[in-house]
């Protein structure tokens, strides 16, 4: 590491220290030529291969645009979208891989969009998976039912209906 200062070819690492978000390194460096201290910030580099063989940077704001178009008209806010930018980033950088492939990152996807909002997640299941037909999306669906099924859990929008009628003011019961 090259001085800023001096330009001198070697520092010594004084600390180091994880950043917040646990994605890089934060060290503090000194010169043993002119002695003054500097901040370098190291990061993995993570590369998505194309399908047409180009590799590029692993971008967040790529991920929320693409999954923003497929949530849009649902109540989905923004800090969602980018949580779950952060969400996929995360696993992809948990295989250990330093490049990797587009239909990969599309694949991470999926999980924490199910999660998120199940229309948004037909909507960008049916673009990335390539629904031909309807029978495409009614698997799709059958197999979000039988999941939602198997963990108890209520569609969003009968709790809204439920939320509703509690608020009504109207007794239980009637």
């Amino acid at each position: 590491m090259h001085c800023p200062f001096c330009r001198h070819t070697d520092s010594r690492v004084v600390d180091s220290r994880a950043t917040d978000d646990g994605q890089s390194i934060r060290r503090r460096r000194q010169c043993p030529d002119c002695g003054r201290r500097f901040t370098t910030v190291e990061t993995a580099a993570l590369a998505v291969m194309k399908r047409s063989g180009v590799t590029e940077p692993f971008s967040r704001a790529k991920i929320v645009a693409g999954v923003r178009k497929a949530c849009q008209g649902r109540p989905v806010a923004e800090d969602e979208l980018a949580l779950l930018a952060q969400r996929v980033e995360e696993q992809l950088r948990s295989n250990g891989s330093a490049e990797i492939e587009a239909h990969e990152v599309g694949m991470a996807i999926l999980g924490p969009l199910r999660e998120l909002d199940e229309v948004a997640y037909l909507r960008f299941a049916s673009v990335y998976q390539a629904f031909d037909n309807l029978e495409d999306f009614e698997s799709a669906i059958t197999l979000l039912r039988a999941e939602r099924d198997a963990t108890g859990r209520e569609p969003d929008d009968q709790q809204g209906q439920q939320q509703d009628k509690s608020k009504s003011g109207m007794p239980r019961g009637s």
